[in-house]
């Protein structure tokens, strides 16, 4: 049996970025994934300027015409009705996840990490795991980053999700007509308590539909309203896969085994943010394992990780807080009539898709505009004028 300082189970962006942290901190490292990479992973490729940020700290990129296309062109809208149309966005990229994934996984292994690819885990226990082939790995810490059906998270807690709360998404690749523009799309209502999105890449548009599964009792209805909706191949086939949208846990591990990225629920529900988190967990992580293993004490890595995670789980409450406002019927009509008189809140939106503000700034926002909201609120129901 081969023991290493930590394996990191699951090679996509959150657990590319904590083998490269780890191998910056002098651990020994192996990375598990059941796949080979290259690999297709469902994902709407959307790469924002926190994501950005993100690949700058970790693994020392930038973003490049090679691998990422670059807009700054968004369309919002909400049953196929126009909210706002934003022709100088903060830059968004795009990219493919099968070309990035294998980026950042080639990346882990140049930093040192040993690959085991295309074997998935039969047994995991406290000190080690098996491989399908028989093989026997030995940990002091271990870092699931196995996505949203985690093998580590079902050893850990009997299942990776709750039925009830995780998300569920579609998507297809559709061919890039010359007739499409570059402008990356969203619509609130495709899906109910979810939204649904078409990202141009430079071949293809990424188009899909994701939401609340309990609430959507007919995704692929959605989906197929969505696609005539966007003029999108209808002939293709789906991909489906659950979704955390902000469902994280808040147990994200025990001990010495930690969950990072889709594994630990880390997507936003209402930007759909998910590479950023995914990277930023996982560099927590690793940083965690290290310096619990300095300390001579592994079994405190999870502590010392939860201080480092605890914030993106905040505001990934504070996102869930404002899905209440947004998509509920009571108040859907406020929120969408609010996006179409081209207001604040759509700059908001891009603001946190480019890493420049936070929930707590739009509340800060909203609370300012309260008075404003109430007297038309009172105006409505008494009819009487704003005085002057």
């Amino acid at each position: 049996m081969k023991n290493y300082d930590l394996i990191v189970v699951g090679s996509g962006p959150a657990g590319s970025a904590a083998a490269v942290t780890a191998c910056k901190h002098g651990l020994s490292v192996a990375i598990v994934d059941k796949a080979t990479f290259p690999r297709d992973k469902l994902c709407g490729g959307l790469f924002t300027g926190r994501s950005q940020k993100a690949m700058r700290a970790i693994f020392s990129r930038e973003v490049s015409d090679d691998m990422f296309s670059t807009c700054d062109h968004i369309r919002f809208y909400a049953s196929g009705d126009l909210l706002a149309d934003v022709k100088d966005a903060p830059p968004m990229h795009l990219t493919m996840r099968r070309d990035f994934d294998a980026m950042l996984h080639g990346d882990a292994v140049d930093a040192g990490a040993e690959p085991y690819l295309g074997q998935p885990i039969t047994e995991l226990g406290d000190t080690a795991l098996t491989l399908r082939d028989g093989t026997t790995l030995g940990f002091k810490t271990l870092i699931g980053a196995d996505g949203v059906n985690s093998f580590v998270a079902r050893t850990l807690f009997g299942r990776p999700f709750d039925p009830e709360t995780i998300g569920f998404g579609l998507e297809i690749e559709t061919p890039l007509v010359p007739s499409r523009d570059d402008a990356v799309e969203v619509d609130f209502d495709a899906a109910q308590w979810g939204y649904g999105w078409a990202f141009p890449k430079r071949k293809t548009v990424t188009v899909g539909v994701g939401g609340i599964n309990s609430r959507n009792a007919d995704m692929k209805a959605n989906m197929a309203a969505y696609v005539d909706q966007t003029n999108s191949d209808t002939d293709l086939k789906y991909k489906g896969q659950y979704l955390p949208f902000g469902d994280y846990k808040k147990a994200p591990g025990r001990n010495h085994i930690l969950l990072v990225g889709d594994a630990a629920g880390l997507v936003d529900p209402i930007t759909g943010e998910g590479i950023a988190l995914a990277m930023e967990s996982g560099e927590h992580a690793a940083n965690a394992a290290a310096q619990a293993l300095t300390l001579g004490t592994p079994h405190k890595a999870y502590k010392l990780y939860m201080k480092a995670v605890r914030p993106i789980q905040r505001s990934l409450s504070e996102a869930r807080l404002w899905r209440m406002i947004m998509f509920p019927q009571a108040t859907h009509g406020y929120f969408v009539r609010t996006f179409k008189r081209g207001s604040w809140l759509p700059m908001k939106y891009l603001q946190m898709l480019a890493g420049e503000a936070e929930y707590a700034d739009i509340r800060f926002a909203l609370i300012q505009r309260i008075p404003k909201l109430l007297w038309r609120l009172t105006k409505h129901k008494l009819g009487f004028r704003q005085p002057g």
